[in-house]
This record gives C-alpha cells, structure tokens and sequence, in this order.
C-alpha cells in the first residue's frame, strides 16, 4: 500500500513538472511572438514616418550608399545581358538563350519547349525569373533570365487584348566570383558565343535556294528533303573516305587558312558518266556538313555583275553548285577569240565566273564549298581546274564492287551471298553504273532471287557492250578502206 501511494506520487509531481515546463516554453514563445511583432510594427511605423516626411532624393541616397556598402564586402560580380542593344538585338543575349537550352533540362525547374519547320530538333529555353547553374574550367557561374512588363499603348492584338497594354523587357544575369573575371570575359563569353553558333547550326534544316527573276535567290530557300548520306552513298568505299576526310579537314581548317593567307573555300570537280553517284554525292556533303545548296543556272544570269551579287548574297557555311558546267554556257577556252560572239545571248564570261570563284569578290564569305559536275572533263579550260578553284578532282566511274555491296545493302538488306564473287567479274568486265544496278536491284526487289536477275542483266550487258566494241572495230575498218 506505501509503495503505491509512492509511485503515485511520483508520477503526479512528474505530470507537474512537464506542465510547468509547457507552460513555460509557451510563455517564451508568446513574449518572442509578441516582440516581433512589436518589432514588425515598430518598423513600418518608422518607414511610414520616414516616407512622410523624409524627401525621396534622401532615401535614393541612403538606398544608393547602403547597396554601395554591400557591393564592396560582396565577392560577386554579376554581369547584365540586355536583349537588344539600340534597336537591334544583342548578339550575346541571343547566344546565352540558345546555349542555356542545353543547360536548362539539368538545373532549372521550369523550361520552355518549342520547334519551328526548320528546325531539326526540339529546342529549349529557360523560363523567366529561373536560375541555370554552369561550370567552365572549375569556375562556377550561375545565370538568371529577367522578365519586366511594362506599359505598352499600341495597336490592339486580335487574339490577345492585352498584347497592347504590356512589353516585355528581358535580360540575363550572369554572377561568378570577382577573382575569375579575366576568364570569363576573355575565354567564359567567347566560348558561349561559338557553342551556340554550334548549336543553330547544327539544328537548323537544309535548305535548297534557287534563282528567282531578277536574278536574286529565293528568300528562305525551300527545305532540302535529300535522304542520302555517307552511309547509303554508292560510291567506292576508298574514295568515299578520302572525301570525308577532307571534308572534315576543312570544316576544322579556319586557323589554316587565316594563317596562310587564304579564302576559307573549298573546290570540287564532280567528273564521270551520267548515273554514276555526282548529284548523290552533293546531298550526301550538304547532309553530312549541314550546308545550305545554292543550285547556280548560270543560263538565267545576266551578265557578270548578276552572277557577283549572287555570289554575295550566299549564307556562310553552304555549298554553290553549278551543274554540267560545260552544257549550261559556251564557257570557251581563253584563247579563243570569238569567246564575246558566241556569248551574244548571255554575258556570262569565263573571267567574269574566274573572278567571282577564285577573285577578290570570293573573299566576302566564310566556310563555302565550290562544286562545278561535268560529263566531259577534258572540254573546260584548264583555268578552271587548277587548285584553288577546283581543289579535289573526283572521278565518279562506273560501278566497282564496294559500290554495289553498299547497293546490295541499301535495297535488299544483304551484307553476303554466294552469288557476290560472280558479280564482282561481271563488274569487272563491264561498264555499268550504279543507277543502272539501282533500276535493277529496285525491278528484282520482289522476285524470288533477285541477285539472279542481276547477274543476267550484268551477262547481256556484257554481251551488248561487246557487240558494240566489234562493230565500231568494223565500221573503222571501213572507213580506212574507203580512204585507201
């Protein structure tokens, strides 16, 4: 009976005691409630009193030596990036947003989506008022996009009746440490700059343009739907690399040609048969660089004025094409003297092409490629073909057997077959190109062994072009005896 009345007791001094002690934790809370609040109301009793009667150039100015004191104990430097500089836009402003894309998706908690017809792939943005985290060289960045709206009185938008009444003004805020500003205003910046300029190019679509009346390209040009590439071009396996590989040493050639002196062009000289790969193998390049086309019918140009501002007004980083150079104009050999007369219906001359390709007028762009296609090679002037006008002279000859591995692949999604050895002599003996293995290889697709087919159309081709060789041996023969 004692021991219980004892833990009874305990236990009820116990309850006591936490009571007191809520009750005084509850106590200090009030009193601190209570003292901000006091302190809250204290302080906007002040800034009520101040605002009355305190002129604002006073304020302005304690404001203005308040945020002074703080920028100079602050290790942060921030760098604002406005959207346009007068009444253009700023370059820098337009690289930041374009680069931040690649950064948003990692770090920011709200993007924006969009994609337009020429663009490649979905493109990202930050989303106002969100903050993107970088890191460049061990130096950690961080950006903000800033959004203002202010008061616009305009013309009233159809969709949106407020368009009128407000504007956007954006910029971007970039903060880094005070001790890393060589870095980022000498190597950080530039380097955004170039990887953006990267990146839209390597999302933008390509694009055909074409000579419009007046003899001006055709505003935007229209998009280049060519599916062919390196990988499906039927050509030999050897000279598609060596093209590749110089495609690729030019694309990383500007050091190169500014340290040597030279315009960053590049000439190409497509030359064969017809049907064996030349047009092929310019979209295959315009693919596989990401360079606009500018298809150049030197019929329509007027005179040599024309072709020079057509030349001008080329984008950067695209390839000029002129096709069957030697069937479009009487393009005739400098010595020649009757050249004038037989260009009486177009002035396009042979100078006038020589200056605009290799001339001082070449100078006014960057990164362009220079491709002429002929059937006959040995009908341009030689002023044509010499280095620095056309750099690589590709042959484009009849089908070879990598050739038509690449084509077996393409069309029937075969790498093997017994019947490859026997094609590969066919191939050798015969003159077949590979538009004519395509029109075949595309009429067998549904046979049962199309490969057969093939090997027949190789064996009459053969026979044919035999047939051919004999009777032109014998009417050669004929015409010597006639002149006995």
């Amino acid at each position: 009976m004692g021991k219980q009345l004892r833990t009874e007791i305990i236990r009820t001094m116990s309850n006591s005691s936490q009571k007191r002690k809520i009750m005084s934790n509850s106590t200090a809370l009030i009193s601190a409630v209570s003292a901000v609040a006091s302190l809250a109301a204290s302080a906007m009793l002040i800034r009520s009193i101040t605002k009355e009667f305190m002129p604002p150039e006073i304020l302005d100015f304690f404001s203005s030596q308040i945020h002074y004191l703080s920028r100079q104990f602050s290790s942060q430097l921030t760098i604002i990036i406005e959207e346009f500089k007068g009444m253009s836009r700023n370059e820098v402003f337009e690289a930041a947003e374009v680069y931040l894309g690649t950064k948003a998706t990692l770090s920011a908690l709200r993007v924006k989506a969009s994609k337009s017809e020429d663009d490649r792939k979905l493109a990202f943005s930050v989303d106002r008022d969100e903050e993107v985290s970088d890191d460049y060289e061990g130096v950690q960045v961080k950006w903000k996009l800033n959004c203002e709206i202010v008061e616009s009185y305009g013309t009233r938008h159809f969709n949106d009746m407020n368009a009128s009444l407000k504007s956007e003004v954006r910029s971007y805020e970039l903060s880094f440490h005070k001790k890393h500003k060589e870095k980022i205003f000498n190597s950080y910046l530039p380097y955004v700059l170039e990887t953006a300029k990267a990146i839209k190019q390597e999302n933008m679509a390509v694009k055909l343009h074409t000579i419009e009346y007046d003899c001006y390209w055709n505003g935007q040009g229209v998009k280049f739907g060519h599916p062919m590439t390196f990988k499906t071009l039927a050509i030999d396996a050897e000279l598609k690399r060596e093209v590749v590989n110089d495609l690729d040493k030019f694309v990383k050639g500007k050091e190169f040609y500014k340290r040597t002196g030279k315009a960053w062009k590049r000439g190409y000289l497509l030359y064969g048969p017809p049907g064996t790969g030349k047009s092929s193998l310019i979209a295959s390049m315009a693919n596989y660089l990401n360079y606009d086309i500018y298809d150049l019918d030197l019929t329509i140009v007027h005179d040599n004025k024309d072709l020079k501002n057509l030349i001008l007004g080329m984008s950067n980083r695209s390839i000029l094409v002129i096709e069957d150079i030697d069937c479009t104009i009487k393009l005739q050999n400098r010595e020649e003297e009757k050249e004038v007369d037989k260009n009486k219906d177009n002035k396009v001359t042979l100078s006038g092409l020589l200056n605009v390709i290799d001339g001082l007028w070449s100078c006014c762009g960057e990164e362009r490629i220079i491709i002429f296609t002929t059937n006959h090679k040995e009908k341009l002037d030689p002023a044509l073909l010499r280095p620095g006008r056309m750099d690589m002279h590709i042959h484009l000859s009849y089908c070879t057997f990598s050739a038509f591995k690449q084509l077996a692949l393409n069309y029937l999604g075969i790498s093997q077959h017994k019947l490859f050895e026997q094609i590969k002599g066919l191939l050798r003996e015969g003159n077949v190109t590979p538009a004519e293995i395509a029109g075949e290889l595309t009429k067998s697709a549904d046979s049962r062994d199309p490969l057969q087919e093939l090997v027949k159309f190789l064996h009459s081709k053969k026979m044919l072009q035999g047939k051919t060789i004999i009777d032109h041996n014998v009417n050669g023969e004929h015409e010597l005896g006639g002149e006995k």
